[in-house]
């Protein structure tokens, strides 16, 4: 584990289940074990059910670790506040006071507990134990499922990172398929899901599970998630390009959305840059503006330095396939060592919206047979 970061906001609350569990022990009991697994739930045999994947990627396990376990995380302030709020929401004197002033007295608020689990970033078949649960005190053994509440949001990161790493193999198979490579594998999928989640502490658990698997994001918070709580070789463990959004080209009017692009692209010379051009008629932008107006001006660019075309609507086979049928003939596009068609190492294209794995799945298998983006 990396150094221990700033303390943490614990409280001494937990799904209503764990407050009276400890009356509820055997008498004489001194160690409760708990595990974690990623299982399939058995179901009615006449129903059929199937599982989606057989392996998971365990990862998320030092975040909670780190930001609500570790170091001094019961005081009297929050012992008598959970005491104070258990009074009114059970209607009777159920919380274990004595067992948390217990944890303050001798162990100044760190939890007894030991937490062991498989490497992050393990990919585990389903079935398996991921970590472990107990306490390493016999007068605490009811923490050990105390913490239960907190310890399996790790479902959260583990099914973002899962999901991901199968995404990850899809578009591996047809890179290879399509261009003998896995180069720039890592880059294949960008995770643009900042708006899309519930909160900012969503958005960071979630984006720094995709960066197991790619390099490629917009969720700025999924950054700081890493550096904060795993530390990384590199100054940041994702990276972006500019890139425009509907509104920096609809603000120049419908008239003007070639000056929009030319003013853009200027902007960014040097690195790529990432274009939406469906703000109007992507088709038109594609044969029009780029293929015709600006085709000089993209054409100076580098492979270090492409634009990058984004269509951000309409049914993503339907519309890709087109746009590159259109750009394919405005920038002839040259054979790779399988026969695949590619753009020029100055231009290539993204498609911003309508992914997800199973259109993945349908998209890959489609456009590898008549190019590679």
């Amino acid at each position: 584990l990396p150094p221990a970061a700033e303390q943490t906001p614990f409280r001494l609350s937990v799904s209503v289940l764990q407050v009276t569990h400890y009356k509820q022990y055997p008498p004489n009991t001194s160690k409760v074990y708990s595990y974690f697994e990623c299982r399939e739930k058995k179901t009615d045999p006449s129903k059929t059910r199937k599982v989606k994947y057989q392996q998971t990627v365990f990862y998320g396990l030092q975040y909670i670790l780190h930001k609500y376990l570790k170091g001094k995380v019961v005081t009297s302030e929050k012992i008598q506040e959970a005491k104070d709020v258990y009074q009114e929401h059970f209607q009777d004197d159920v919380f274990n006071e004595k067992g948390w002033k217990y944890i303050l007295e001798k162990y100044d608020g760190h939890l007894p507990i030991e937490v062991k689990a498989v490497p992050e970033g393990s990919v585990i078949p389903r079935g398996n134990v991921l970590f472990t649960v107990e306490s390493t005190d016999p007068e605490c053994y009811w923490l050990t499922n105390w913490v239960e509440t907190i310890l399996v949001q790790i479902w959260y990161p583990i099914t973002v990172a899962t999901n991901s790493r199968e995404q990850k193999k899809i578009l591996a198979k047809y890179l290879m398929e399509t261009s003998g490579t896995l180069e720039g594998l890592e880059y294949k999928l960008h995770d643009f899901g900042y708006r899309g989640v519930s909160s900012q502490e969503t958005a960071g658990i979630g984006a720094s599970a995709h960066l197991v698997n790619f390099k490629g994001t917009d969720t700025v918070a999924g950054i700081g998630v890493i550096k904060k709580y795993y530390g990384t070789k590199d100054p940041v463990p994702g990276f972006s390009v500019p890139a425009a959004e509907h509104s920096t080209i609809t603000a120049w009017g419908k008239d003007h959305e070639k000056d929009a692009f030319e003013h853009i692209i200027k902007q960014f010379p040097s690195v790529p840059v990432s274009i939406v051009s469906d703000s109007y008629d992507i088709y038109n932008a594609c044969e029009k503006i780029w293929g015709e107006d600006l085709r000089t001006l993209v054409e100076k660019r580098s492979a270090d330095a492409p634009l990058v075309v984004r269509p951000d609507s309409g049914n993503p086979l339907d519309t890709v396939l087109k746009v590159l049928e259109i750009l394919g003939k405005k920038f002839p596009p040259f054979e790779n060592c399988r026969g695949y068609k590619l753009l020029p190492p100055y231009i290539r294209v993204i498609q911003g919206d309508g992914v997800d794995i199973n259109t993945l799945q349908e998209h890959s298998m489609a456009l590898c047979c008549v190019t590679v983006l």
